[in-house]
């Protein structure tokens, strides 16, 4: 197994920016970020709290945008069928609701504040990940 493309600088500079952001909302707005909770609020809105969020949204396509056009990112590419993308995005729905959150919200926010459930949800979700691939590479399915 050999890592392809690892960039170090641009991950830790990525990171730095999503923990900037996070802090941002946290102190400025008392909300945690976390995606799947952002677009839930969206989903089921509630007077007055869904303004910031799809602003956030908005800002999170853009961001991606403009990080390709000025620093020329690569275009994401799969392999995969759109079968394997639909099942992936309900697995991760379905496992985000069940675990009251996603891993920007446990992984990114709830560590950060040393909760004790978030540190758990998130070494599920690295060992489920994990153990998926190692499935799937037994299985033989190319990815």
């Amino acid at each position: 197994m050999s890592i392809v493309n690892f960039t170090p600088l641009p991950a830790l500079y990525g990171g730095l920016l999503i923990g900037f952001a996070a802090a941002i909302l946290l102190l400025a707005n008392g909300r945690i970020f976390g995606i799947s909770g952002i677009i839930g609020g969206i989903l089921k809105p509630q007077k007055g709290d869904v303004f910031w969020r799809i602003l956030l949204l908005v800002g999170l396509i853009l961001g991606a945008f403009i990080a390709k056009q000025v620093l020329g990112t690569p275009s994401i590419f799969t392999t995969r069928s759109t079968l394997w993308l639909i099942i992936g995005g309900f697995l991760m729905g379905f496992g985000s609701r069940l675990g009251s959150g996603c891993t920007s919200g446990h992984g990114v926010c709830g560590i950060s504040r040393f909760s004790i459930r978030s540190i758990f949800a998130t070494l599920t979700f690295m060992a489920t990940g994990m153990i998926a691939v190692f499935i799937m590479n037994l299985m033989g399915v190319s990815y």
